[in-house]
């Protein structure tokens, strides 16, 4: 029961940083914090997601091409431009690398104002501290790990955050409902996104890319919407108004 505890906890703590920090505040800056707050996003995405960490700076200006060029051949992952999701997510990780690595040049409207802290993103994002997390995640299996299938949910754990996003950039390509007309083919994977935090709506957010509540109709409830709402309420971030 533990390893399956374990597992839910990085799911939706590091879904969270992913979709609150890197997507809605470093893609599209839905809402401002401090500095200092910006700060401990970094560490807490770093803590959260492990041996899967995503630069904020890498993960934003990727998915700001991607909005820019949904479903053509510059979109950094499309199933229209790739013949399975492995191949999309692979490419997807060779044009990540190359973003966060600058060693490609990028338009400035993609890299305008995206946070950047670049000596821990160094760290975080080292072959030594996702060898340390991959580590810890086989040490915390071998203490608790009660059955043979329970050894089956570790390769989530590695890599978490490339399953978020084949999540959504493939499959919500391809599956679920459409709210809006748009000139990609995004859609709502799921009616009320408990797996996604808000994630699923895709269709949605795609019609309005800077509206920080990616749900629209009664029954999209948008999980991460609601914990910005108390984190605005609370002075810790300022949202932007729909």
């Amino acid at each position: 029961m533990s390893v399956v505890i374990l597992i839910l906890i990085l799911w939706y703590s590091g879904l969270f940083f992913q979709t609150f920090f890197l997507h809605r505040y470093a893609a599209h800056q839905t809402f401002t914090m401090s500095k200092f707050a910006e700060k401990v996003c970094f560490v807490l995405t770093w803590l959260t997601q492990g041996s899967n960490y995503l630069s904020a700076y890498g993960y934003g200006v990727m998915h700001r091409m991607h909005h820019a060029y949904a479903d053509t051949e510059k979109d950094p992952h499309s199933p229209k431009f790739d013949s399975n999701l492995f191949s999309m997510m692979w490419r997807t990780k060779n044009i990540y690398q190359d973003i966060n690595n600058k060693s490609v040049q990028i338009e400035e409207k993609f890299t305008k104002n995206v946070p950047q802290w670049q000596r821990f993103d160094a760290f975080a994002s080292s072959r030594i501290s996702r060898i340390t997390w991959a580590i810890l995640y086989i040490v915390f299996f071998i203490f608790f790990a009660t059955a043979w299938w329970q050894w089956l949910l570790l390769p989530i754990a590695f890599f978490m955050a490339p399953i978020h996003g084949v999540i959504i950039n493939w499959f919500a390509h391809i599956y679920g409902y459409v709210n809006f007309k748009v000139s990609d083919t995004s859609k709502n994977l799921l009616p009320f996104d408990f797996l996604m935090m808000g994630e699923a709506y895709h269709n949605n957010h795609h019609a309005y890319g800077g509206r920080p509540n990616f749900g629209v109709k009664w029954h999209e409830v948008d999980m991460t919407y609601c914990i910005m709402v108390v984190l605005d309420k609370l002075n810790l971030i300022k949202l932007k108004r729909d």
